[in-house]
């Protein structure tokens, strides 16, 4: 079984699409968050369709959202699928997995959280900037952003039986790997 993790799609269904195609054998999505709305920090990203992105997402089994600081009500009553506030936690290949999109506490705030509920794995979204890490009995990871990544590369994440991999949406290509 496979895991399919991506965050901070902010209305692109363009680079939703990209990620999907990496995605397309995940048995499970998980988004942690901001999935419509640009927010007003953020420039409009490329592919900006609010309206289709739902859509899509709609078409979706097994799609799980952490609602992010610019998932409003609104955003909430066009997507089938319920927002988790504050966190969303979920068992996946015998791994307790906690996701926050990460606004609201610190990242030790959240691994801290993260480990008190028993959890293998930390994801969360907010900054755009890929991180996966391990240590202190737990791994991070953050699967940076599909659309309006801080770091210059459009990303996604995979977890399975034994490992996590970071791509590269846009080269379709793994940029990152680590064994569990």
């Amino acid at each position: 079984m496979k895991l399919g993790i991506i965050s901070d799609t902010h209305g692109s269904l363009y680079f939703f699409k990209k990620a999907m195609d990496i995605l397309k054998d995940c048995d499970r999505i998980i988004h942690a968050g901001d999935v419509l709305y640009h927010g007003p920090r953020n420039e409009i990203p490329g592919g900006y369709d609010p309206k289709g992105l739902s859509e899509s997402i709609n078409q979706l089994e097994n799609f799980y959202i952490a609602k992010g600081n610019c998932d409003s009500p609104v955003d909430e009553m066009v997507i089938k699928h319920p927002f988790q506030d504050p966190c969303l936690i979920l068992e996946f290949n015998n791994k307790k997995i906690f996701v926050s999109h990460g606004y609201t506490e610190s990242k030790l705030a959240m691994i801290y959280r993260a480990k008190e509920s028993g959890a293998d794995i930390l994801i969360y979204g907010h900054t755009h900037i890929k991180e996966l890490t391990a240590g202190d009995d737990i791994v991070v990871l953050n699967p940076g952003s599909t659309s309006i990544p801080k770091d210059g590369i459009r990303s996604c994440a995979i977890i399975d039986e034994d490992s996590i991999e970071l791509w590269d949406i846009e080269n379709k290509i793994m940029i990152d790997n680590m064994k569990l």
